[in-house]
């Protein structure tokens, strides 16, 4: 998670001088998209260690309704942040 809280960084250090230079709307833009992305995979990678460490692990009992309904809940959380 670390690596990708620094990836983050560059990521808006890199829109802000971009923004500082007036470059192209459009590269600033891309660069705006990515960093979302980031953010996203962020979040989805957060929630889904919360869900997996704090409220069940689905690798505990793999074959239970509540292991499959949890590994479900956080592969929609993963697709729903793509």
């Amino acid at each position: 998670m670390i690596n990708r809280v620094r990836r983050i960084r560059g990521q808006i250090d890199s829109i802000e001088h971009a923004i500082e230079r007036g470059d192209d709307s459009f590269v600033i833009l891309h660069t705006i998209s990515a960093c979302r992305g980031a953010i996203n995979a962020l979040m989805a990678e957060v929630l889904g260690s919360h869900i997996r460490f704090k409220v069940v692990d689905p690798d505990q009992n793999p074959g239970s309704e509540k292991s499959r309904a949890t590994q479900e809940l956080i592969d929609a959380i993963r697709a729903y942040l793509r």
